[in-house]
């Protein structure tokens, strides 16, 4: 079973808070694997990739790119894990139908959007159904990530 980690989003967009959240699994030598809903979606976050840090960036590509193998953070709007990453994170409500690939998957959510953070609880309902080990993050006022649910 995968350890799933919802992102509670409310301080910060998710082109601010994925850098981060990716910049700590390079730093752990994992590879990751981001899935969004559409190729606009992609490009904005390549984007945030290289331009979210004035002084770094983060190593990533796309089909477009190609060379999958030699990416350690692959965008994606489809199910294959063409770079063997360990870490998978979802974004816009995608799900992933098969998490026993995936150490960790970290589902990343608007929490200043009803629809958002409705759907998230449905899929928090289907994963802890499914025996995943769960953990809620919400920011607080000052951005900063705190842990308020565990199953």
């Amino acid at each position: 079973m995968a350890n799933v980690a919802f992102y509670h989003l409310q301080q910060s967009h998710l082109e601010e808070a994925l850098p981060r959240l990716l910049e700590h699994t390079l730093n752990a030598g994992k590879r990751a694997l981001v899935r969004a809903c559409s190729v606009d979606r992609l490009t904005s976050i390549s984007s945030a990739l290289w331009t979210q840090y004035s002084d770094n960036w983060l190593p990533h590509g796309t089909e477009k790119d190609g060379s999958a193998e030699d990416q350690p953070i692959w965008l994606t709007t489809d199910a294959a894990n063409p770079n063997g990453a360990t870490f998978i994170f979802l974004v816009d409500g995608v799900e992933a139908e098969d998490l026993a690939n995936f150490e960790r998957c970290f589902d990343l959510f608007d929490g200043n959007d009803t629809g958002s953070v409705m759907a998230a609880r449905k899929r928090w309902k289907s994963l802890k159904g499914a025996g995943h080990e769960l953990h809620y993050w919400r920011q607080n006022e000052q951005g900063k990530w705190e842990e308020t649910g565990k199953q």
